[in-house]
Formats: C-alpha cells, structure tokens, sequence
C-alpha cells in the first residue's frame, strides 16, 4: 500500500481516511501530512480539504470512525451472548480473546496507530473514544456479576492490547487459551 499507488475506488471521504490510516501507521503521525494522504488516496489536495479542513480534522475523522466500528463490532458481541447476568463480560471476553491472533493483532494494529497518531496529536481528542470505553465499562460493571468479575475480564482484554501496541509481550496461543480460561471461570461464579 506504501508504495506510491493510490487506493482501490470508493467513496472519497473512505478512501482518504484509509490513507491517514495507512501513513500513520507506516510512519507515525509525523508520515501523516494533508498532501501525502490526498496522493495515497488519488484525490486532489482541495478533494481532501472539501472533506477535511486541517490535520486535526482528518485525526478527529479517524477516531470517528474507530469510535463507530468498535461501538458497533461490540453491540454485534453482546447481542451474539445469550441474556443474562455476564451477557456484557462474556462479549467482551470473546472480543479481546477470542479472535484468531492474526485477526486480534490487525484489529490492534490499526487501533494503536489510530489511538497514538490522535494522542500524539492532541490528547483531547480522544474524549470521544474515551466516552465509548466508558459505555462498555458502565455495561460490563452493571453485567450481574460480582463485584470485579467483569472488570477484571475488561482490565486483562486491556492489558492485552497495551502490551501489544508498545511491543511489550506477544503471548502464545497456549498462554492466550489458558488466560481465557482463567478469566472464563470468573463468569462462571
């Protein structure tokens, strides 16, 4: 994709967020520059700006867009579980751990770059993924679990996610299946 070729046809505003996304994450929030990301998507630089005024607009829309796809991929969670008290911690269980690696570190690939690229920019505008977070941690507080249950499953599925964005730990499937395990008897009490 970083090869100077421009991305496949779809609607401008898609295709020009998908490019911030890529430069950020092949080369940072410093890779991410107005014209870069009109060539990456074949639009013109007045293209981009019709869609998106300033770099802290093309940020603020990818975060946007985040915000959407993980409120979204999230509710499809819960609804998949059966109703119930630990509805909410389940979903998020198979959320954070549940996904075939591959498909887990992509999703967080493209979080991280996204997260650190807005933060790098201006911390305040992650207040509207910080809002999302809040709902899904107000629910899994409110699942009928005992006290910490649900937390803990959210606090271990974050901690996977921070360890793999700085590059800290990547742990095996085995480690991977036994956390879950672990975590999955605390739904069970």
């Amino acid at each position: 994709m970083m090869d100077g070729s421009t991305l496949p046809a779809t609607d401008a505003r898609t295709r020009i967020l998908d490019a911030a996304e890529a430069l950020v994450r092949a080369k940072g929030v410093a890779g991410l520059t107005l014209e870069a990301a009109a060539k990456l998507a074949g639009v013109s630089k007045g293209g981009l700006l019709y869609h998106f005024a300033s770099k802290e607009a093309l940020l603020t829309g990818l975060l946007g867009r985040m915000a959407e796809f993980v409120t979204a991929d999230f509710a499809a969670g819960v609804a998949d579980q059966p109703e119930g008290p630990g509805r909410v911690a389940r979903a998020m269980l198979n959320w954070g751990f549940g996904l075939a690696p591959e498909a887990r570190n992509e999703r967080c690939d493209r979080a991280a770059a996204v997260f650190l690229a807005v933060f790098h920019h201006d911390p305040a505008l992650l207040d509207p993924m910080r809002a999302v977070v809040a709902r899904m941690r107000e629910a899994v507080m409110a699942d009928g679990l005992p006290p910490g249950h649900g937390g803990a499953i959210m606090a271990a599925g974050d901690g996977l996610f921070m360890a793999r964005i700085f590059g800290m730990y990547t742990p095996t499937p085995e480690e991977t299946r036994e956390m879950h395990a672990a975590l999955s008897r605390l739904l069970e009490a």
